[in-house]
Formats: C-alpha cells, structure tokens, sequence
C-alpha cells in the first residue's frame, strides 16, 4: 500500500492497513503523533513503522476503543508515548470496568493501557505542528470521535465512515437511538466540507462530497431497519472473530456463538432463540460468500492480515492491573 496520498501535506504519512488494523496515520513535526493503533495481533509491526518515522512518539489519539483501534496502545506507552481518548472512553478505561473496549462483549482482545488526555468536543490539539479540533461523534461507539485540522481540511473520521461503509451500532448496548445519532454525526462531519477524508478502513474516497452521501444514505437504512442494522453488527463482528482467529472449526462454530453476549442480545432483539440465530447467522454469511468453508472451517472471505495464536492469549479489562 502507498505510504503517502497526493492529496495530503507531507507532515501526515497515512497507510492503509488490511483487516484486522485500523490504518496508519502519522502526523510529523515537533509533536510527533498518530490516530489510533491498530490490533494487539500485529502491535510489533505498527511500533515498527512509528520508529521508522520518528524516534518519539508524542501521543497516540484513538478516535474510539474497538481492539482494531487501541491494541498498539500498551506497546506505545511502554515505549514513551502519551494516549489521548474521549473523555467517555478514558473515565471508564481508567475505571477498568468490565465492558470498558467492549473487549470482552465482543470477544476481541486487547492489552492493558491507560489514558493520559481525555478528550472533550470541540477541544484543540497540537499534533506535530499543527491544532486539530476534536469532534465528538458518537454512534459507532458512545465515545467515537473525529479529528479536524482546519487549515487542509483534513478530517480523520474513525469508524464513522469509509469509501465504501458505514460503521455498525450497538442498538443492545448503546440503545436504539444509537443509529439515528450515528446519522446525527455524519451530517455534523459532512456540514466541515473537507477537502481529504481519511477513513480507519479502506482507501481514502476520491470524492469526499459523494462519499458522505453515500454514507448518510447507508446509515438511514440503519435508522428505517433495526432488524437489519442488528444483522449489520451480526455479520460484521463474527466476520472479525474469523479473521483474527485464522478461521473457526465449523462443528465448532454454534457453540462459540451460542456464548457470545452479543449474539444472545442479538437474537433478544429479533425475538428468536441463540441457537436458530446462529445457525442463521452462518447459513447467511456462507451464502452470500462472506464466509468460505474449507477444511471444516469457516473462514472469513474478505482480505485480512493473519494473526499469531499467542497474541490472542490477553486478560480482559475485569483482569486488567490497576491504572
């Protein structure tokens, strides 16, 4: 993948990542940063390509808590750099409390951190060399944020969009308002006009004005279809539990959804049972060829990183050392 983007200023290096990472984006100058952190599975390789670039690491901003954005943050910190977060996410990361990265909720693992600057909307920070303004935009999670700099117009929007998607919502843990405040916060980022949108997944879109629309009119679907924005989370989740996993054995693949919370919410919201939503769950995904079979295992189909067993092996929050 490029290192660089034409359309950026070259104090910001952005590279896109396969799943499971977020992408890379690294803002240069007297206060070394960059947006989120990728997957724990491949941390080694994201501190890696920050010593490639700086030999200090300043501060490392998550733009929301999922494991696929906050699991280079152990190893960063022990390195020397600051972690930044909204103020929802970092009060309960420095609380530990159970559910806080969902981790455990959705089964993704993610090592230890804590918070060094919380942050509030509409606050300005000094990444390299240049002040960007935090926008507030929950929906994808209560504590999601974006980053704005004003003076390219660039916008780093997390999860709350991509060139092709819109991020999913919780309806059973974040209410059922969760996707009509998703849209409230696309239409809050679209009325910023950027110039350059850089998404945590995917390329970066060529037309930021299309993509918006596109996005807004995807997560309006959410909001007009519950039933289908809880399949959206469904499919989304259990395609990443495949892709860090290497795959589930398909004798296997019932049992470990059937003890999953979020499915178990899931099939609560769609008044049917654990054990038929799973069943459906897998039958959909295998048929619309999200999931290959193979060797009697379920494989995720879209294009992901392999991640080591080992870096699976990781205490949930409830485990976590005191902050």
């Amino acid at each position: 993948m490029p290192q660089t983007d034409a359309q950026l200023p070259n104090w910001i290096v952005w590279r896109q990542r396969p799943f499971p990472d977020a992408n890379l984006l690294f803002v240069d100058g007297k206060h070394p940063a960059m947006i989120d952190s990728g997957f724990v599975g491949h941390a080694e390789e994201t501190l890696d390509w920050v010593r490639s670039r700086t030999t200090k690491l300043d501060l490392v901003v998550n733009t929301h808590w999922h494991s696929d954005h906050v699991g280079g943050n152990g190893l960063l910190q022990r390195s020397g750099a600051g972690i930044a977060a909204s103020a929802v996410d970092a009060a309960s990361v420095m609380r530990r409390d159970v559910g806080c990265c969902v981790a455990e909720y959705l089964d993704q693992p993610v090592t230890p951190y804590t918070v060094d600057v919380a942050l509030s909307d509409g606050q300005s920070l000094r990444l390299g060399d240049a002040d960007w303004q935090v926008v507030a935009t929950p929906g994808h999670t209560p504590g999601h944020l974006a980053l704005w700099q004003p003076d390219e117009r660039v916008l780093a929007v997390g999860d709350a969009l991509s060139d092709y998607d819109v991020g999913w919502v919780n309806l059973a843990l974040d209410g059922s308002d969760a996707a009509v405040t998703a849209v409230e916060s696309l239409s809050r980022l679209r009325d910023l006009s950027p110039r350059v949108v850089l998404p945590a997944h995917g390329r970066i879109p060529p037309d930021p004005v299309a993509v918006f629309n596109n996005a807004l009119r995807r997560a309006q679907r959410l909001v007009d279809d519950p039933a289908g924005a809880v399949w959206y989370g469904m499919r989304r989740i259990f395609g990443f539990a495949l892709m860090i996993r290497g795959g589930i054995a398909s004798a296997q693949a019932q049992r470990y959804l059937c003890e999953r919370q979020w499915l178990i919410d899931a099939a609560g919201l769609l008044g049917t049972t654990p054990r038929e939503l799973a069943r459906e769950l897998v039958d959909s995904m295998v048929k619309n060829g999200s999931v290959v079979v193979a060797d009697e295992r379920l494989l995720a189909a879209a294009e992901h990183a392999p991640v080591a067993p080992q870096a699976l092996d990781v205490a949930f929050p409830r485990d976590w050392p005191p902050a």
